[in-house]
Order: C-alpha cells, then sequence, then structure tokens
C-alpha cells in the first residue's frame, strides 16, 4: 500500500522490498531516515502474519538508500599499466 502525503509517496518496507525486511534491517533504515531528517509516518497492519503498526518512508528515501553505489571493475594498479593487445575492444 502506498500512501501520498505533501507530493511524497510512502512506502512500508515490505511493500517497497516484497517481502518482510526484519527488525535488524528495519532499524537500520529508521536509523538512517531520522539521520537524514526524513518524514516517517506509521499506518496499522493486520494480517495473518503481523498486527501492529509499521513505518512507512519516502519512496525516493528507500530508493537511494537500497540503491548502492556501482563498484567500478577496473582496478587500477602499477600491474595494470600494460594494454593487452590481445584483447577484441567492441568499438
Amino acid at each position: 500500500m502506498e500512501i501520498k502525503i505533501e507530493d511524497k509517496n510512502f512506502r512500508s518496507l515490505y511493500d517497497f522490498l516484497g517481502y518482510p525486511a526484519g527488525i535488524k534491517l528495519g532499524k537500520e533504515v529508521a536509523v538512517e531516515a531520522k539521520k537524514q531528517d526524513q518524514k516517517i509516518i506509521t499506518r496499522e497492519v493486520k494480517n495473518k502474519t503481523y498486527t501492529g503498526k509499521v513505518m512507512m518512508y519516502d519512496i525516493d528515501f528507500l530508493t537511494k538508500y537500497f540503491t548502492k553505489p556501482q563498484e567500478s571493475s577496473m582496478k587500477l594498479n602499477d600491474e595494470d599499466d600494460e594494454f593487452d593487445s590481445d584483447y577484441d575492444l567492441p568499438f
């Protein structure tokens, strides 16, 4: 379920990830959201596996939180200075 407030869309971790986040990850996200002064809203949930409040976060915040920066596959060091002429470049 998604809730829109002040032109922002909020989702629970379960709705964002598609699976239960668990206590540890939930706490990590909440701590980071508070550090970044993100608005957090709550809603009541009642289903077969859980009854209680869930925290909901701005989707933009969740997207940034769960998107890890791409690590460069190229590692530069002294041994990588030579170009392998046998490598067929695609351009």
